[in-house]
């Protein structure tokens, strides 16, 4: 398997995993022509991604889907409660149980509950040649299946959302705006993130990448620096984006 991050953060959400000759896209929160410029970028054919899987239906994670569906017929991988819960055009659904699983693309895929103020939140993990990578982001809590998950991914790409003394000293949020963000319903902060990740380690050489990094609320320096001393995975052996439009290929 092959992962592509083509954006990861407040502004959008997408990630393209590829298996062999085909692939499925995770959340799709830029616009179409932005999205196709990433996936150029990153060297993938459009014509090989077979389905797109929702999340939630926040905007940044679904502002491309009408879009991407008139232009190439993905359908929409979601759960039924997440499918009706936006404006996704004509494109064709196919159910997902939350947390339950099932085969696309040479891979057998998982639905990870998540915390979330969305109706159905969800995170992903794909397994395939016995190799597992996870998506779990927009959760304010981590749940038990994706600790689970976690546990036996050789690729981990977890939200580390924001630093608690950004987003405390952050004059542009409201205070209930900031309550959200801490909650159960809202992220995992970086302090979180590294404590998931040392709560999870096991004999794995297991591969690490920060997600959804807030731009007014974090840094990568910052996000890397907390994780790394909180987990005590050396900082070398953690990614993240460092800009808008940088994108990511994760081989495992």
């Amino acid at each position: 398997m092959e992962v592509h991050v083509l954006a990861s953060g407040s502004d959008g959400n997408c990630t393209v995993i590829k298996n062999d000759d085909e692939a499925v896209m995770v959340d799709a929160g830029y616009n179409c022509k932005t999205l196709c410029h990433l996936m150029d970028v990153e060297g993938i054919d459009p014509c090989s991604i077979k389905a797109v899987l929702v999340t939630h239906e926040h905007t940044d994670h679904i502002s491309a889907i009408r879009v991407l569906n008139k232009k190439f017929g993905y359908p929409v991988y979601a759960t039924p409660a997440t499918f009706d819960a936006f404006d996704h055009g004509d494109a064709g659904f196919v159910p997902v149980e939350r947390g339950g699983s099932f085969e696309l693309c040479g891979m057998t895929v998982r639905s990870l509950p998540t915390s979330h103020d969305a109706v159905d939140p969800t995170a992903y993990s794909f397994t395939a040649d016995g190799k597992t990578v996870s998506i779990i982001t927009d959760t304010g809590v981590l749940t038990k299946p994706c600790q689970d998950a976690l546990r036996v991914s050789d690729l981990a790409i977890l939200e580390a959302n924001y630093d608690a003394q950004m987003l405390a000293d952050n004059p542009l949020y409201s205070s209930a705006l900031k309550r959200r963000i801490r909650s159960e319903m809202g992220h995992l902060g970086n302090t979180d993130s590294g404590k998931s990740i040392a709560e999870t380690l096991s004999p794995r050489n297991r591969k690490l990448f920060l997600a959804h990094l807030s731009r007014k609320n974090n840094t990568p320096d910052i996000a890397r620096d907390t994780v790394a001393r909180i987990s005590g995975v050396p900082r070398y052996k953690i990614d993240c984006l460092e800009y808008k439009g940088d994108t990511r290929t994760l081989k495992f």
